[in-house]
């Protein structure tokens, strides 16, 4: 799989343990919380993809492989075109967060987009029952064939400029916090010093802060870690980390 560079890169603040090399949580912002909650709106094929067939949990790359290698002439439906369980179609929330992910769930340039929906409806009768199952038996009239298309316009259609489309998922007058295994919270300095006696921290010392960036690269290896693990940003961040800096608090 070719990951194609992405120049979107954002900050995080880690406050790590440095006796336990654990990052306890991080400060994010606004867009790292969003990209964070977009994961929950990937198909589950395009996760497959992004983490290659191969690195995906369990076997559910050799589902996605069988899907790949089957010949769709032969075995599969004529309204379900590979396409549909490849190449799913992904909730753009806003340009900046999928910017984060490579784009097309990591196929590359020259992948087309998803089909857009069909409909259609009897052409032998006035009843306005619509499948995408094309050329199927009209079960109102009983002899005519669904064969007459009907436009569909999506709900993405409607809201193209909604500020829920450009905007993202969360509002930006908060920090946030996000835990080690992606416990998100808005921020607040009671909520820190819980977290602190429940991390059973008694040396402030020991706590630096720590500085990094997340772009695309962070952004795949952050999903793939949360499927995997519960200390996703100490795996991410700090085990073989390169050129980032601790700082005194």
């Amino acid at each position: 799989m070719m990951i194609m560079a992405s120049t979107t890169k954002l900050n995080m603040k880690l406050l790590v343990d440095t006796k336990r090399e654990k990052v306890l949580f991080a400060e994010a912002s606004k867009e790292v919380v969003d990209f964070l909650f977009h994961l929950l709106q990937l198909p589950l094929a395009t996760v497959v993809k992004l983490l290659t067939t191969k690195g995906a949990v369990g076997c559910i790359g050799n589902l996605y492989q069988s899907v790949e290698t089957l010949n769709d002439s032969y075995y599969l439906q004529p309204n379900q075109p590979k396409h549909f369980l490849l190449n799913p179609k992904i909730p753009l929330s806003s340009p900046l967060i999928s910017a984060l992910l490579p784009p097309n769930g990591g196929g590359g340039e020259g992948q087309s987009e998803s089909i857009p929906l069909k409909l259609y409806r009897c052409g032998s009768c006035s009843n306005y029952t619509v499948t995408d199952l094309y050329n199927s038996k009209c079960s109102a009239c009983g002899f005519g064939y669904m064969a007459r298309e009907v436009k569909y316009i999506s709900k993405n259609d409607q809201v193209k400029d909604s500020s829920f489309n450009s905007n993202g998922f969360v509002k930006e007058v908060v920090t946030y916090t996000v835990t080690d295994d992606l416990v998100i919270e808005p921020m607040s300095t009671i909520s820190c010093i819980t977290m602190l006696n429940e991390f059973s921290v008694k040396d402030v010392g020991v706590l630096k802060e720590k500085v990094v960036e997340l772009g695309m690269p962070e952004g795949v290896k952050l999903l793939r870690t949360s499927l995997q693990s519960e200390m996703v940003l100490t795996n991410v961040f700090l085990k073989n980390s390169e050129n980032t800096s601790f700082h005194l608090l």
